[in-house]
């Protein structure tokens, strides 16, 4: 058996310390006494009453998580479609049509933000709910046909000829031989697009009206000042639901069988 030389253990720990040492000083300085961000003066839950009784910052997680499910889900729908029609095009047109679709993804968000602010005014809709849903479905739809593409290409057409042949209609055909198939990339895309949406924070700025703060927009308004606590608390818990989803989602299924 191979040894792993120590430094590559170091080097992966030093990573995850990287990368996991910001969320833990975050978690713990929710439970700060004191509104100290610097010196952690005693273990206290009064950030997470102040959190509850915060009008403001439970608004905006409301309206944060309305858009992301909205979009997501809207967004899922429009980029698995799209995928079946770039799947059918010819080598030529659909490298074509995949690299203009790379172009919002790889674009920065701020020329997009901009952009869709400067058409939404030019076009007189007010900015708000309605715009920003937009927003996020267009910035989401290459996501989800990017997640779902390879799946189309792994399709086999017979069984969906074979179901036709055998009487099913297009539609049944499609949901019960085609989208099971398709489902790990559809999956896959609506989850991006879930986390894409409710992170973003420049598309938001810029597309949303005053009557419809997001989560993002709503703290970097505290940022003008002292940002509470509260808000520690706020994303300690978004942190440790995400993992326990992630735990739930990786445990052995019922009757899997170890790999021996």
């Amino acid at each position: 058996m191979k040894k792993h030389h120590p430094f590559r253990n170091l080097y992966l720990g030093l990573t995850l310390l990287f990368l996991y040492a910001p969320i833990a000083v975050l978690i713990v300085f929710s439970f700060n006494a004191d509104a100290n961000r610097s010196v952690f003066t005693g273990f206290s839950l009064k950030w997470y009453e102040k959190l509850f009784e915060s009008d403001a910052l439970i608004q905006s997680l409301v309206n944060s998580l309305i858009v992301a499910v909205l979009s997501s889900i809207i967004a899922t729908i429009i980029g698995t479609y799209g995928a079946l029609i770039i799947g059918k095009m010819r080598a030529k047109y659909r490298n074509m049509t995949i690299n203009i679709i790379n172009i919002p993804m790889i674009n920065a968000e701020i020329v997009t933000g901009l952009s869709l602010m400067m058409l939404f005014v030019f076009l007189s809709i007010p900015l708000g709910f309605g715009t920003l849903l937009i927003a996020h479905v267009m910035f989401n739809v290459p996501y989800v046909i990017m997640s779902v593409l390879p799946k189309v290409k792994q399709l086999n057409n017979s069984t969906y000829e074979a179901a036709l042949d055998l009487g099913a209609t297009p539609g049944y055909a499609f949901r019960k031989v085609v989208l099971p198939d398709l489902m790990p990339g559809v999956i896959s895309g609506l989850l991006m697009s879930f986390t894409m949406s409710l992170d973003d924070f420049i598309i938001s700025y810029f597309t949303t009206g005053p009557g419809f703060p997001t989560l993002s927009v709503t703290i970097n308004s505290m940022t003008k000042k002292k940002v509470p606590l509260s808000v520690n608390a706020l994303s300690a818990l978004m942190f440790v639901i995400v993992f326990v989803v992630l735990l739930i989602a990786n445990l052995p299924k019922k009757g899997e069988k170890k790999n021996g």
